[in-house]
């Protein structure tokens, strides 16, 4: 099958390349998706740039991908849940940083994988999981509901526009940061915009003077404001600061979950969750598209599309 690999470590794009790799074959439990869509995020160009080294074991040649929206091609040994032909997703990390999903097929445990919501077409699914599921495990993870005035840290991102529409869903009102050209993008969204940078706690606290109940910092480098604008009693949590837990927050690294996966799909397929697409890629611009997602100013999902 055709991929993109890289053999070493790289800061850059200069060891990204496309050619031919052998097949994957799904194990005992596992389903093979031929790829129609595969997610950007940037954890794929930081992983490539050895970022989780410490923490996650690397086998060169890389495929690089996390996100996968296909077709289930074949099954491993005892997978009832699916059959070929299935139109599925998955976040599709594994516990071995080798075999990803910018390629043409990818073999994934079954119990991450998720049934494609109709809602959705392949893009806005090979788009979701990653950035939808972390944004549910945050929401999760603060218990937020009707009753809390919530902030989001960076909420026009990929993470956190979904974070702003599931939030809104249970009923939360929430308020997030973002640069001033995403505002009118925040406010269809449901959320009220304030702009990041200096005097962002007191902006927020103009909009909320009794403080916010809850705080998803999808960015990094926001603690002190969190605990400037936080209630008593108040939860936060980072998917970039792990000086949260010091704090009393928690720090979310998103797993693999099909059960969780379906719920987004679910939530898709009421009308609640709009995947916005930025912009789609072949396997030989996956260099373009890890500058768009490097640059920080792209709004929607990029997509790598075989």
């Amino acid at each position: 099958m055709r991929a993109v690999t890289y053999d070493s470590y790289a800061e850059d794009n200069s060891r990204l390349q496309v050619g031919e790799v052998p097949d994957p074959k799904p194990g005992p439990g596992q389903v093979l998706i031929e790829v129609r869509a595969a997610g950007v995020n940037p954890v794929d160009w930081k992983v490539m740039a050895g970022g989780l080294d410490a923490l996650i074991d690397t086998w060169f040649p890389v495929i690089p991908g996390w996100d996968v929206a296909g077709t289930v091609r074949a099954l491993g040994p005892d997978v009832p849940e699916f059959s070929p032909g299935d139109e599925v997703m998955s976040y599709a990390r594994k516990d071995v940083i080798h075999a990803g999903t910018f390629a043409e097929y990818v073999a994934v445990s079954a119990s991450a994988v998720a049934r494609k919501p109709a809602a959705l077409d392949w893009n806005q699914a090979g788009g979701l999981p990653l950035a939808g599921m972390t944004a549910l495990r945050c929401l999760d993870r603060l218990n937020v509901g009707k009753d809390d005035v919530l902030l989001v840290h960076a909420a026009s991102g990929g993470v956190g526009a979904f974070a702003v529409q599931i939030a809104r869903d249970r009923g939360a009102r929430v308020i997030g940061t973002a640069s001033e050209g995403n505002h009118d993008r925040l406010r269809e969204l449901g959320a009220e915009p304030v702009a990041y940078g200096d005097g962002l706690a007191d902006r927020v606290r103009d909009l909320a003077p009794d403080g916010v109940t809850a705080v998803a910092d999808l960015v990094g480098g926001q603690l002190d404001t969190t605990l400037a604008v936080l209630a008593g009693g108040g939860r936060h949590v980072s998917v970039a600061d792990s000086d949260v837990e010091k704090h009393g927050g928690h720090w979310i690294w998103v797993r693999p979950d099909g059960a969780a996966l379906a719920e987004l799909g679910a939530l898709a397929d009421r009308g609640v969750l709009d995947v916005e697409v930025a912009a789609t890629f072949p396997l030989e611009e996956v260099g373009a598209a890890f500058d768009a997602s490097r640059s920080g100013h792209t709004r929607g999902k990029l997509v790598i599309i075989p």
